[in-house]
């Protein structure tokens, strides 16, 4: 009982097409912002990533990727961080931690202040989080 429609004629009439190739990738122009292409620039230059995997992530060929990266190269891209619509820095500073430290720091300063909407809240520095939020509900509901 399988799927026998015979002839090319029957086929055609059978609405059978034949063989379909899907081609995938990039196709037609399009309009990259500079702070995309600096994070994919960026993201090429990783350690152990290959450029045809990170242009393979984005849908676009190596070759545009590699054109962007010789620009980086050359200063005609800016690599800077990430930025907001507002033009301030978006990105994050990477944090390195001495793991040969074992002692904690010491507090600079012994007193927690807070201020919201003109209050100003002066807390022992031991004072919990959910303590001083509990206290600035309280003073916000007198006002």
């Amino acid at each position: 009982m399988g799927l026998d429609v015979g002839s090319d004629e029957e086929r055609v009439v059978a609405g059978f097409a034949g063989r379909v190739e899907v081609i995938e990738g990039p196709s037609g122009r399009r309009s990259w912002p500079d702070v995309v292409k600096a994070q994919i620039v960026r993201e090429s230059f990783e350690p152990g990533v290959t450029v045809s995997e990170v242009a393979r992530r984005h849908r676009m060929s190596p070759q545009h990727l590699t054109l962007w990266r010789r620009a980086a190269r050359e200063g005609r891209l800016t690599l800077t961080a990430d930025r907001d619509d507002n033009g301030g820095g978006g990105g994050f500073v990477p944090l390195a931690i001495d793991a040969s430290r074992s002692e904690a720091a010491p507090f600079v300063d012994e007193v927690i202040s807070v201020e919201v909407s003109g209050i100003v809240l002066k807390l022992p520095a031991a004072t919990t989080a959910n303590r001083i939020a509990e206290i600035m509900l309280a003073l916000e509901a007198r006002r």
